[in-house]
């Protein structure tokens, strides 16, 4: 079974799977002859010690002011972020993804019951429960369960990282089976919102994964552990299991959003790949197991990308395994080289822990594992020798996820105390990201907005944080940008640098080229939008 629970908390949970989704590749084409990242505000240098130049050209300026206009008007400032083109969606967890009310009608299609704690169990509806379809005419019912599955009118006089958390195990049971059912509601989402391109998690075939675990037993060596999990195929059988999942989960979205029918809905064209959940508050051999599946995933299934371990980052078993976690990944790394790596590090605060587990947690995900990005990052001013490991992570592109939301409702972090403003000082390449938008109650342009307000970024600045979430996606193929001049450049590939998108059929040269990458073909179409979305914005007064 493939869990899509962001805690997995109960003993079964939630099924997931893979969606490859195709690109169509438009013809679309500016060259806009921008160079990245604008320079901090406070005049900054970037890692390397040179200031960032940003060459702004005449329809960003022209879109800049036009978005400056709108400070003062709520309504057409939120239509403006949601019709700026958002890149992709990295940090994504499935489950925590559903819109609420979706995740109630599946309850409701289910003939799920919920108990007195809201907690979405099996029928048949004994005492003490009420059927999930009660919903539909009893309002006040529904209000109760939407604020027990998600944060809205959530009290600030209560955890609100606790309540976060909970409310994966209140809706898990609507959430078993549905995995394709819920791919389609996300993506659409994530289409609406003007993006092109989706990284979700899941656990893969986790209750397989949990068996193999504890039928081989833990060994210190990881190399004798891992070959325990060889043996006889037994990895292998594991990772079969997830492949088909993927399978019918494909075809289950497929379904769900009509891709087989003369009106199929825009999500069936989104590209989306699944990243592999480890359950970090898990045993040792546990961990390890899911860990080895899904690095053995994603190099065999092109739908599967990466690695990722999930659960609170402060929990006493994550926090008492933390450093054993991360060489075990340095291990794997080592023996999957094909496989990616994404890392939720940082997720802590003062307060949340003691003072010396806030010291290394992101300095180990990016030195000793290997992270290719981190997710959240928020302890990183607490960090040994922060500025250090900010200037390594400039230095590698080791991006950093950013859910301003979902940082705030867990940790209590917000403004001024995040740190997104000392990651942009230091070049460390930064993307917005929704985490769980179902259970927040948000979506990605309720984060750019929120952005640009609180840290006063412009329309450049704005627009290079949508390239970042392309350019740093485990997305295959090559990148439309040169090698080296993201994120402080945007420069494109010779083969298309002479091209314009959204202006045309590119020359056969650059064709060729995006007909050959898919990360570049993505990244083609979304400077399309950017022209198309400039000509129209741009030119208002």
């Amino acid at each position: 079974m493939i869990s899509t629970n962001r805690t997995a908390r109960r003993p079964k949970s939630p099924l997931l799977a893979g969606f490859g989704g195709a690109l169509a590749l438009l013809t679309l084409l500016p060259a806009i002859p921008a160079t990245a990242a604008a320079p901090a505000r406070d005049g900054a240098v970037r890692a390397t010690g040179q200031p960032s130049p940003r060459v702004v050209t005449p329809a960003e300026r022209r879109t800049a002011a036009y978005l400056d206009a709108l400070r003062d008007r709520p309504a057409q400032l939120r239509a403006f972020f949601k019709a700026l083109p958002k890149g992709g969606d990295l940090h994504n967890h499935l489950s925590g993804a559903v819109t609420t009310e979706y995740l109630l009608q599946l309850a409701i299609e289910q003939g799920l019951c919920i108990d007195a704690t809201m907690t979405a169990v099996a029928p048949p509806c004994g005492p003490g429960t009420r059927p999930a379809a009660d919903s539909r005419t009893d309002a006040a019912f529904r209000q109760q369960i939407i604020r027990a599955w998600s944060m809205q009118d959530f009290p600030a006089d209560e955890s609100g990282h606790d309540h976060f958390f909970d409310t994966f195990g209140k809706f898990g049971m609507a959430t078993w089976y549905a995995r394709g059912k819920m791919l389609a509601n996300v993506a659409d989402t994530v289409v609406k919102q003007n993006q092109f391109y989706l990284e979700t998690m899941v656990s893969p075939a986790s209750e397989s994964a949990k068996a193999l675990a504890d039928a081989v037993g833990y060994d210190a060596d990881p190399a004798a552990l891992h070959r325990k999990l060889l043996a006889g195929g037994k990895l292998d059988k594991v990772v079969d299991e997830a492949v088909k999942e993927a399978d019918d989960t494909d075809v289950q979205f497929r379904e769900a959003a009509h891709c087989d029918t003369p009106r199929p809905a825009a999500a069936c064209e989104l590209p989306v790949r699944w990243i592999s959940q480890v359950s970090r508050g898990s045993s040792p051999v546990r961990v390890f197991t899911q860990m080895a599946v899904g690095m053995r995933l994603a190099e065999r299934d092109s739908r599967f990308v990466a690695v990722n371990l999930v659960q609170p980052e402060d929990w006493d078993s994550s926090l008492e395994n933390y450093s054993l976690q991360m060489r075990m990944l340095k291990y794997l790394r080592g023996q999957y080289p094909g496989a990616h790596l994404t890392l939720h590090a940082g997720e802590l605060a003062p307060g949340l822990v003691k003072p010396e587990d806030l010291t290394f947690h992101i300095n180990e995900a990016v030195r000793v594992a290997g992270a290719e990005r981190i997710g959240h990052g928020v302890d990183l001013v607490h960090e040994n020798d922060w500025r250090a490991l900010a200037r390594t992570m400039a230095r590698r592109q080791v991006a950093v996820e950013v859910p301003f939301s979902s940082n705030k409702q867990i940790l209590g972090i917000a403004g001024d105390d995040h740190p997104f403003e000392a990651y942009r000082r230091y070049g460390v390449p930064i993307v917005l990201s929704t985490d769980d938008p179902g259970v927040s109650r948000i979506d990605i342009s309720h984060e750019y907005q929120y952005a640009a307000k609180t840290y006063a970024l412009s329309y450049p600045e704005l627009k290079d944080l949508a390239r970042a979430s392309l350019e740093y996606a485990f997305r295959d193929g090559r990148s439309l940008w040169a090698a080296g001049s993201a994120p402080s450049g945007y420069r494109m590939v010779t083969a298309c640098r002479a091209d314009r998108p959204g202006s045309g059929s590119p020359s056969a040269r650059c064709a060729n080229y995006l007909a050959s990458s898919p990360k570049a073909a993505t990244e083609w179409r979304q400077e399309a939008a950017f022209a198309a979305f400039e000509r129209t914005h741009g030119g208002r007064g």
